[in-house]
């Protein structure tokens, strides 16, 4: 009953205001990043891609995120995260603008470079803000609505995206994210409030000091190898999503946004339902349960034929369910690590970590998925399943240790 009671706290009027404007200031992150796999299949045939190569224009962003990431976390916990969130928040507009631009592989190469070292680190200072300005008993909600942000990105950005991508070229939906997060941008400046109670505690004058220091506590490693592993499987299947439901399951270039709108409307109901049951129920209990499910849906779906419409729609809202469900609880968990004075550094080295464990698995991917011609189906894509299902199995085990950590944590400062 004692877990219980902290949940009557309600959200002030400016805690609902950074909830949301998180949530859309990770929704046109995500929506960037999301956006290159239904473009995939486009981007593939335009400009005659093979699979490893377009693994590679995910990997690029994914890596240049993570060294930026390492690159900032010493200094993530030194200046007022308000200021930190902008800066990058301008970096990637520019980056994304360029992505509007360019005009070949070698150029988008580059271009996805630039909005990575600016893109990867907006995730880890939200989840520090998030951390300052909420309680561990009121994260699980806060979670749910910002990671609403990717439903968002499936209901109105990818179909939205891939609508332009039709009528204007690949180019559009860039440009038309650079626009959207402009305006983000200005709201960020005149009302997020400065967030500087973290520079009082700050024990370390040293960047490289402070990052040392994170990096050498054993239950930040857990976190940190925890969050690594969960990023794999996302980023393995992610990239060739598009490309096997047109060529495998014989999904028409028209349908696509039609699977993205649903499965983004069953994750705009299903995460906040997670967020409030990760604030009652025991997190670890809840992300076992949906890699669970997760595993046997992802098990399914990669080994799909030519299948309905409808049947492809239900079949990848399900598997979505489980992989989407994982996120909240296992973020929450995870975020109530660190101490506040090493938030800003540790949110930036997991995502950092992130980023990379991610970028190896979508190039590795594209070393595993074969396509003969631009025409025909993926070979080896149920392989990626199996993989995906084993390192499953391996968050659940690493995640549970985390759960002890946080459990030895709470038992310490109740003594």
């Amino acid at each position: 009953m004692k877990e219980q009671k902290p949940q009557a706290i309600p959200f002030t009027g400016y805690q609902k205001f950074a909830v949301f404007i998180l949530a859309v200031t990770q929704f046109t992150v995500i929506l960037d990043f999301m956006v290159m796999s239904p473009l995939g299949d486009i981007l593939m045939k335009t400009l005659d891609l093979k699979p490893s190569s377009f693994g590679l224009v995910v990997s690029a962003y994914a890596f240049s995120a993570g060294i930026s990431g390492l690159l900032t976390a010493g200094f993530a916990d030194k200046f007022d995260r308000k200021k930190l969130l902008l800066f990058f928040y301008i970096g990637f507009i520019s980056g994304t603008i360029l992505c509007g631009i360019v005009t070949s592989y070698p150029l988008l190469l580059i271009a996805r470079i630039v909005t990575g070292l600016f893109g990867g680190v907006i995730g880890s200072i939200s989840m520090a803000i998030v951390a300052d300005l909420f309680t561990i008993h009121q994260r699980g909600r806060v979670m749910g609505f910002v990671q609403m942000g990717f439903g968002a990105s499936q209901i109105l950005g990818i179909p939205i995206g891939l609508y332009l991508a039709n009528a204007w070229g690949w180019h559009a939906p860039f440009l038309w994210v650079a626009a959207m997060a402009g305006i983000v941008a200005v709201a960020i400046a005149l009302k997020l409030k400065p967030i500087t109670a973290h520079l009082a505690i700050q024990q370390e004058k040293s960047a490289f000091t402070h990052l040392m220091h994170t990096i050498a506590k054993k239950e930040y490693r857990i976190g940190f190898t925890a969050t690594a592993l969960l990023s794999i499987g996302g980023f393995m299947m992610m990239p060739f999503g598009s490309a096997f439901a047109i060529n495998n399951l014989h999904i028409t270039q028209q349908q696509l946004p039609i699977i993205f709108m649903i499965a983004g409307l069953s994750s705009l109901i299903v995460m906040p339902l997670i967020g409030k049951l990760s604030d009652t129920i025991d997190k670890f209990k809840i992300f076992a349960f949906a890699s669970i499910w997760a595993m046997v849906m992802i098990g399914i779906y990669t080994n799909l034929g030519e299948t309905p419409l409808w049947l492809v729609a239900i079949l990848n809202v399900l598997m979505m369910m489980g992989i989407m469900s994982r996120m909240v609880p296992s973020t929450a968990l995870v975020t109530a690590i660190p101490v506040a004075e090493d938030r800003g550094a540790f949110m930036s080295i997991n995502s950092s970590l992130q980023q990379i464990a991610g970028g190896i698995a979508a190039a590795f991917a594209g070393t595993i998925v074969v396509q003969k011609n631009k025409w025909s189906p993926l070979e080896h894509y149920d392989t990626l399943g199996i993989i995906i299902i084993f390192i499953s199995l391996l968050s659940i085990f690493l995640l549970y240790r985390v759960s002890g950590v946080l459990k030895k944590k709470n038992a310490t400062e109740k003594l």
